[in-house]
C-alpha cells in the first residue's frame, strides 16, 4: 500500500505539465512556442495559523490545474518522478 504525501502548513506539491513536442500530426514544436509554465497538484497541505490561531486552508485541491511562477518553489524528487513545492503566501495580516 503506498504512503499519501500531505505536505506541511500551507504547502502545495504540483507536479509541472510538460506540452507536447509534437502535433498529432507529427510536426515538431519549438520550444519557444510552448511558454506556459503550469502544473497538476498532487497534494496540499492543511493550512497556516493566522494571529489567532485558526487554520487558514490552501486555496487549492488535488487535481486542481495551476499556473506557476517561473521561478521559486523547491524541486523534489520522489522516486523518477520530480515535483515542485510552493508555499501558498497570502497575506492574512489586520488591517491598520
Amino acid at each position: 500500500m503506498a504512503k499519501r504525501l500531505i505536505p506541511a502548513l500551507n504547502r502545495v506539491l504540483v507536479e509541472k505539465i510538460l506540452p507536447p513536442s509534437k502535433t498529432t500530426s507529427g510536426i515538431l514544436l519549438p520550444e519557444k512556442s510552448t511558454k506556459l509554465n503550469s502544473g497538476k497538484v498532487v497534494a496540499v497541505g492543511p493550512g497556516a495559523m493566522d494571529k489567532e490561531g485558526k487554520t487558514i486552508a490552501v486555496p487549492f485541491k488535488e487535481g486542481d490545474t495551476v499556473l506557476l511562477p517561473e521561478f521559486g518553489g523547491s524541486q523534489v524528487k520522489l522516486g523518477d518522478k520530480e515535483f515542485c513545492l510552493y508555499r501558498d503566501e497570502r497575506y492574512f495580516g489586520h488591517s491598520p
